[in-house]
């Protein structure tokens, strides 16, 4: 299943959507990245004349990247042989901020798996700036089925 596909199936669109690419997807992890477009619906009020990526949102991105698309095509052989969609729910998150991120700024999500069985998935999440740098990091887990 390729990343094109993968993005399809995810269940959001724009603008709620933060997902643009992946670049790297193995049974073990996946890399993808979002640019925060400066017209982005949270950065009018997240802050008066300051605009700052809302926490929720990385998390957000995060999730969407690191366990929703990871969880799709972990679910790949189910998805496809029954032409069924991919439900997702997150169960729990644990995340520490490191740095900010602003209006057009292109982020690196790296997910690595802990455990996938019985339909949960727990992940080592990651992201990084267009500098390398961390901007956050923590854990995420959700359930995954294709109905």
């Amino acid at each position: 299943m390729n990343s094109t596909k993968i993005i399809k199936l995810l269940p959001y669109k724009k603008p709620f959507l933060f997902v643009d690419e992946l670049t790297e997807i193995s049974e073990n992890g996946i890399t993808g990245n979002y640019t925060y477009r400066e017209d982005e619906f949270f950065y009018e009020g997240h802050f008066k004349n300051n605009p700052i990526t809302p926490g929720v949102i990385l998390t957000e991105t995060m999730a969407q990247i690191g366990l929703v698309c990871f969880g799709v095509y972990l679910l790949k052989d189910e998805v496809l042989s029954e032409n069924k969609k991919p439900q997702i729910a997150l169960t729990s998150n644990q995340i520490d901020f490191f740095l900010p991120v602003l209006p057009n700024e292109k982020v690196t999500v790296i997910s690595e798996k802990e455990f996938f069985r019985f339909n949960k998935l727990k992940c080592k999440v990651k992201m990084l700036n267009s500098k390398n740098e961390l901007v956050c990091r923590g854990t995420i887990s959700g359930m995954i089925i294709a109905k």
